[in-house]
């Protein structure tokens, strides 16, 4: 059953600001006795921040492997007393919850999160090289310094001496990466989603890029499944392996459509049982993406047609969905996407408008206004070299705490659950 609140909102019509108000808006804020002291509090914690974004990224913390990633998470925002008490949780999934509460709890809160996991299995070195400039290591970018960003703002906002008007929730969540489906941030979502107005998620990298939309993901496990056998005493039987290596190649040799941009990648191979053995199994995990879901179910009837051009007699293959992430957009015009644009305008920072897979695609999808920001540049993402430049991370976390404020202090009717569910 759907709250009054959400009721409420839901027959709002939005209601879009001229640029230029808000914007004055971000300045004035800023330039609050108590957005002051705060910007100055941030500068003078900025080496405490980088060494926690080294010590997250010390964890590991695959994919349904978060639990100590989240412990720590916990005990950090355990310590802050300005939190309320009765919000502190972490869930079956290992989401960590706490919330700053603003002077009115009845207006829509606005929901700040980041994803714990990697995509780092716990065999992978964690060996971080720091430079005055770049830190370089595993996960360090996404998402440990999401994760950092997150505790730290929660610390700042609960320490200084701005007092918000709606209710912001901090969730350090799980699940975001590879098969993990946004299983994380969709029980976020069903927990506090009556109380939500907005959501503003965090990724390490991509600084001066707003997410406003999310692209639709379907994640297939393709099987090939034969009888097997002796590599000697029974050559010329059909190989599992054989065949789903031959179908990989055909995969690998489509050309997806450039507009709407359409992509696939093979990431995962497995089978076999020995060198001299026919595999009876093998399996790939293919990853689709697109920035309509038209373009996503095109290319995957491309696969499908391939997999059946591929059965032979004694080959059998079996395709099983793994993972889906819906596709929703958030209008240009939206208030929560143009304050997003005018905090990185007045930083001096030229705003990129972007498509992307995030966890705000699960919140997109739901009807909820969300963006996903970045903290600082970086590259080399889902790479054991992935790596984080050091300068921006302050205006990075800055831009956040100003977005977050702006967001709190949007009227009701700003946050429309008009989003489209397509481009």
């Amino acid at each position: 059953m759907r709250s009054p609140l959400r009721e409420k909102l839901d027959r709002r019509l939005l209601r879009p600001r001229a640029l230029g108000s808000r914007l004055s808006k971000v300045a004035q804020l800023a330039a609050t006795p108590a957005f002051s002291a705060l910007r100055a509090a941030l500068q003078a914690q900025r080496a405490r921040i980088i060494a926690e974004a080294v010590a997250i990224q010390q964890i590991a913390a695959p994919t349904f492997e978060e639990a100590q990633r989240a412990a720590y998470v916990q005990a950090r925002l355990s310590a802050l007393p300005a939190l309320d008490p009765n919000s502190l949780a972490v869930d079956d999934l290992h989401n960590v919850y706490a919330c700053l509460r603003g002077s009115d709890s009845a207006r829509p809160a606005v929901l700040v999160s980041a994803h714990t996991d990697t995509v780092f299995s716990r065999q992978t070195s964690l060996c971080v090289r720091q430079g005055d400039d770049v830190i370089c290591g595993a996960g360090i970018g996404d998402n440990s310094l999401g994760v950092a960003a997150l505790i730290a703002t929660a610390e700042l906002l609960a320490r200084s001496q701005v007092r918000l008007p709606a209710d912001i929730w901090f969730v350090a969540n799980s699940r975001e990466e590879g098969l993990g489906n946004l299983e994380g941030i969709r029980a976020v979502y069903a927990r506090l989603s009556e109380r939500l107005g907005c959501a503003i998620v965090i990724e390490g990298m991509a600084l001066g890029h707003v997410y406003i939309g999310g692209i639709a993901v379907k994640r297939l496990r393709i099987a090939c499944h034969t009888e097997g056998g002796h590599s000697w005493l029974h050559f010329g039987r059909p190989s599992a392996i054989h065949h789903l290596m031959r179908l990989g190649a055909q995969i690998a040799a489509l050309h997806p459509p450039e507009t709407p941009r359409t992509t696939y990648n093979i990431g995962v191979i497995e089978g076999g049982r020995s060198v001299n053995t026919i595999a009876s199994e093998a399996a790939l995990l293919l990853d689709l993406r697109s920035e309509t879901r038209e373009g996503l179910a095109a290319l995957e009837r491309s696969i499908l047609n391939l997999i059946e051009l591929n059965r032979t007699n004694g080959v059998r293959f079996e395709v099983t969905t793994v993972g889906e992430r819906p596709a929703g957009s958030l209008p240009r015009d939206h208030p929560l996407a143009q304050l997003a644009q005018e905090t990185l305008a007045y930083l001096g920072i030229p705003p990129i408008l972007e498509h992307g897979s995030t966890d705000a695609n699960a919140l997109l999808a739901h009807g909820l206004p969300a963006v996903t920001i970045g903290i600082t540049r970086g590259g080399n993402a889902h790479r054991e070299d992935e790596f984080i430049e050091v300068a921006p991370i302050v205006d990075g976390i800055w831009q956040l705490i100003l977005l977050i404020g702006a967001a709190a202090h949007l009227p009701e009717d700003s946050f429309s659950s008009f989003v489209r569910q397509n481009f």
